[in-house]
């Protein structure tokens, strides 16, 4: 039986309490209970979240868990110094130690995060750099796993990380069975990014927003700067030019972040073989694309793909 707690205080992050159903179902779908899932604050007894309503739970110091989960609040605040000398002691008596959303302020000032690779909401992502720079933080990431802690991106991106946690434990199959159980489909991979370039490319001009729907729907196509200057009606050095001022970022990585996110979304809902959507998508073939992916998720298509590998259909 693998024990389970999560750690809140006051005013916790409501959302934070959607990791307890990955387990709880976890548990119905195995066939017999394999997680014992325990809220715990530091002196047990009711806890408001941050929607106002409490929840019941058992002291910290009195339980030992498999794994210990830390959940944050919506503004960042630190809880006392007294949970966090709790908190700073948990990877001796846990296999592993997790936060979700916000939870990874406090790991990191519990001293758990120090020289290591992280990950929280994006939102947050400057203040955690300037509060704590000796982590190294990847906010572009839905979840990190370094050693035997474990951080996660913002709200749902607890319930990837839950996922894992029962993939780890339990296998994929089962995994993928709770993912379909909660109208989830699959667990987003840990190398995934928390943004979507078709949301951060916000074009100021109609010119460049051209040039973006054209490479939008002619991934597989020619997306030269000169091909994307004629959509906009832009001589390409002006295009070239306008096209950084407004993005922040050059053409030609502007379109390898539009392919990388179409295959993976290729990924994620289908069965194509890595060549297909390579040609796909633009990439030409599967060494490109690995290259494009290992910049942008830090993982080569197979890893991610086998990771959200759609389930089997039943009838």
């Amino acid at each position: 039986m693998h024990s389970v707690g999560l750690v809140v205080y006051p005013n916790f992050q409501v959302l934070g309490l959607s990791v307890a159903t990955v387990f709880e179902y976890a548990n119905l779908l195995n066939g017999k209970p394999a997680y014992e899932f325990t809220p715990v604050s530091e002196r047990g007894g009711a806890v408001t979240c941050s929607q106002g309503f409490s929840i019941n739970t058992e002291r910290l110091k009195d339980r030992r868990f498999d794994t210990l989960i830390v959940t944050g609040d919506n503004e960042c605040r630190l809880p006392p110094k007294s949970l966090l000398a709790f908190i700073a002691s948990a990877p001796e008596q846990s296999r592993r130690v997790a936060s979700v959303c916000t939870g990874s302020f406090v790991l990191a000032a519990a001293g758990l995060l120090d020289g290591k690779r992280a990950t929280t909401h994006w939102y947050h992502a400057q203040a955690f750099r300037q509060q704590f720079p000796e982590v190294t933080l990847e906010e572009d990431r839905i979840f990190i796993v370094d050693g035997q802690i474990w951080t996660s991106a913002g709200m749902s991106a607890g319930v990837d990380l839950a996922l894992a946690i029962v993939e780890k434990d339990l296998g994929s199959e089962l995994a993928r069975a709770v993912a379909r159980k909660l109208v989830v489909y699959h667990r987003r991979g840990g190398g995934q990014s928390q943004f979507s370039a078709l949301l951060e490319l916000d074009a100021k001009s109609d010119r460049v927003q051209l040039a973006l729907n054209f490479a939008r729907e002619h991934l597989a196509g020619d997306l030269s700067v000169e091909a994307l200057a004629e959509a906009a009606r832009l001589s390409p050095r002006q295009f070239s030019r306008v096209f950084r001022e407004e993005t922040g970022q050059s053409p030609a990585k502007a379109v390898e972040r539009l392919r990388v996110e179409a295959a993976r979304l290729m990924m994620e809902t289908s069965r194509h073989p890595i060549e297909v959507i390579a040609r796909e998508t633009g990439f030409g073939d599967r060494e490109r694309m690995r290259q494009a992916f290992l910049r942008a998720f830090g993982q080569p298509p197979q890893a991610i793909q086998r990771l959200s590998a759609p389930p089997e259909v039943v009838a």
